[in-house]
């Protein structure tokens, strides 16, 4: 962090102090459940948060996406991104992702219950860990991406073109976002996987979800706002 940068809001939950990222795992403490497991992350405070803490009333996603008739992928995301569960940054992205574009899908005519896909891609998203865009070389987001594609086509480890579809998406979403390069912002990168997704399925499935665009209205609580090189930045936000 710089020096006289200001702390935002988003860093620990508990004391909002910056996060740090340790080089190798250590047990530690969620300071919520109080459950004991290893991780590389905490706060500069020693406060730990597990990933199931973090995305505590995740539950609220189904409800956003059974109720709205809107085809854009961006718009459904944005009313999670609204509430209180979601965090500047964290693994709850990792379901957001995936269930924004299975609604939008639906909405657009995709053939799918969305009700069982939804319950399926929370249980998928969940167990992709909070960091793995910079430990595993592959951001959640775009993970989320390619599992909204899996669940779509019913790929399974044994399926041949839909396995190859799955894992075609993840490969888009994840190149636009490396292309940007680091360090992360689950904002930017939840549409960069989004609007990949938006292509995808029109130029593979003929189903045409809605893209009116991303404008990021989060640089305020992100300390490490990349700025000017983020393609989704305010003009109003330029000059940071």
């Amino acid at each position: 962090m710089k020096a006289g940068a200001k702390t935002m809001n988003e860093e620990c939950l508990i004391c909002r102090a910056p996060l740090e990222y340790l080089e190798k795992e250590e047990e530690m403490e969620c300071a919520f459940c109080h459950r004991k497991e290893n991780s590389r992350t905490r706060c500069i405070k020693g406060h730990y948060v597990c990933d199931d803490c973090h995305t505590r009333g995740i539950d609220a996603i189904a409800g956003i996406c059974l109720n709205t008739d809107s085809k854009d992928p961006v718009e459904i995301v944005r009313m999670m991104m609204a509430e209180p569960f979601c965090h500047m940054h964290g693994p709850e992205h990792h379901v957001m992702v995936g269930s924004a574009l299975l609604a939008a899908y639906k909405n657009a005519g995709g053939d799918i219950d969305l009700e069982e896909a939804l319950k399926e891609m929370q249980s998928r998203g969940k167990k992709v860990p909070g960091g793995s865009c910079g430990f595993w070389g592959a951001c959640g987001a775009g993970i989320s991406a390619g599992m909204f594609v899996s669940i779509i086509t019913k790929a399974s480890p044994l399926t041949e073109g839909s396995w190859g579809l799955s894992n075609l998406m993840t490969a888009k979403a994840l190149e636009e976002i490396g292309k940007i390069g680091g360090p992360r912002c689950c904002k930017r990168d939840s549409y960069l996987a989004i609007l990949s997704a938006v292509d995808f399925v029109k130029e593979r499935f003929g189903v045409e979800m809605e893209n009116n665009g991303a404008v990021c209205t989060h640089s305020g609580m992100n300390n490490q706002c990349i700025g000017n090189r983020c393609p989704f930045i305010r003009e109003a936000d330029k000059a940071r």
